[in-house]
């Protein structure tokens, strides 16, 4: 992979440059190791604000940043674009369509994919949202339906290419559900005219009995009658069994016509052939409370690919977590190369969770108080605006956000790139 060796730097290797890979790339000590960071795209991507580039809201470049860009100028810093096929952790080597690479130290940051439980059908007709070509596929989507729907003389064609069903109530599945429905009622019957936009239904399908199950039954009950008053159809304790293109199955034989089913309903760690069975739980890296992986001393893994027993879920797969690991990890090198050795276990503080249902409405859970509607809006924004990387992604993203506030306008809704369905004769059984 053409990367000098320095005789009196260690080398640390990060796989993935996500929330928790390019926190603790950023923050090593440059001075005290050599910094090589690997990852299959040349960018980082803002995943909470995906939904917003599959509903035409944000281009993604405005949740995109050049890996480069972060780290140019930066001595014994390397980044590399690669897929890592392999982990050698006998021979400290990663191995990947670019060549191999040995290492000193590695730190898996791999974050998480899309988890469909196994079922076949859904995992190959359904649409998930969790890199920006995907998001990109979801809009190309909505609007190749809309536009076929006009060609279309036959009511229930119609109305099948005009029906939304996502699956998961969680943050992403509201988010995307209540922008969908702001599409519906400012956006599309403007873009279509001679469309009945009526003939649109969206349905938000939840396995458990509420939404934003990790949030307060607060803010999930105001979620629920935020999405009710945007004309969401909102399903509880509906378990999918099936999807066959056309049509979707549930428990007590329940169904829903539609061409269209986001898959929102869980994610699990992206693992890295190399381990054994018995470093892996719930599908991901079994850390101890200092991040390192078991009975590995120089591997650690952070991020949604962790998981930590001390836990009772993981912590949580989302981005608070990824990044506050981050942080740890590279204060703990950098204290370990300084030859100070007060470190202290992993603690993860829980700093509140937050979900916005649309325009004006929004619902944010602290430690000591709670807010919803308008003022939790605000902070949702501007949250996620400083969260942001890169000065020029928080200058658009709150330029977009000013111009569809007051006008009720999507002004990306290009078909880019056109997404071509999957055939339906794929069929296996689930």
């Amino acid at each position: 992979m053409n990367i000098p060796t320095v005789n009196n730097l260690k080398r640390v290797v990060i796989i993935g440059a996500g929330f928790s890979g390019l926190q603790v790339a950023k923050k090593l000590r440059k001075d005290k190791f050599q910094v090589v960071l690997v990852d299959k795209n040349n960018y980082h991507t803002f995943q909470p604000l995906l939904y917003q580039v599959a509903t035409a809201g944000l281009e993604p470049d405005s949740i995109a940043h050049s890996i480069r860009n972060i780290i140019k100028k930066t001595k014994n810093f390397f980044f590399r674009l690669a897929n890592v096929h392999y982990i050698n952790t006998e021979k400290q080597k990663i191995y990947t369509n670019v060549g191999y690479l040995s290492y000193d130290h590695l730190i898996v940051a791999t974050g998480s994919i899309t988890n469909y439980f196994g079922n076949k059908n859904i995992e190959y007709f359904s649409f998930p949202m969790k890199s920006i070509p995907e998001a990109l596929n979801i809009r190309s989507l909505i609007l190749q339906d809309f536009e076929s729907a006009l060609l279309k003389k036959d009511d229930q064609e119609r109305k099948r290419l005009m029906t939304f069903v996502i699956v998961g109530g969680g943050p992403t599945g509201v988010e995307l559900a209540g922008a969908l429905a702001e599409m519906k009622k400012y956006v599309l019957p403007h873009d279509y005219p001679d469309l009945d936009i009526q003939l649109m239904n969206i349905h938000l399908l939840q396995a458990t009995s509420r939404l934003l199950d990790g949030m307060s039954k607060k803010s999930s009950e105001q979620a629920y009658k935020n999405l009710k008053e945007l004309g969401v159809n909102i399903w509880l304790n509906c378990l999918v069994k099936d999807y066959d293109g056309q049509i979707v199955f549930m428990e007590k034989n329940k169904k829903i016509e539609s061409d269209n089913v986001i898959w929102a309903a869980g994610v699990k760690g992206a693992l890295i052939k190399g381990f054994l069975k018995e470093d892996i739980e719930h599908h991901r890296i079994l850390v101890d409370n200092y991040l390192r992986a078991i009975r590995y001393k120089n591997i650690f893994a952070i991020g949604d690919v962790a998981y930590m027993n001390s836990y009772p879920s993981g912590p949580p797969m989302t981005a608070p977590p990824a990044i506050q690991q981050g942080n740890y990890l590279a204060k703990n090198f950098n204290l370990f190369s300084s030859k100070k050795n007060i470190i202290k276990p992993f603690v993860y503080k829980n700093i509140g969770s937050m979900a916005t249902i649309g325009r004006n409405k929004a619902v944010c859970d602290f430690t000591f108080f709670k807010l919803k509607g308008f003022l939790a809006w605000i902070v949702w924004m501007v949250v996620h605006l400083v969260s942001l990387v890169g000065f020029r992604n928080r200058v658009i993203a709150l330029t977009n956000w000013i111009i569809q506030y007051f006008h009720y306008n999507k002004s990306v809704r290009l078909i880019i790139r056109p997404f071509h369905r999957k055939k339906k004769n794929y069929l296996k059984k689930s």
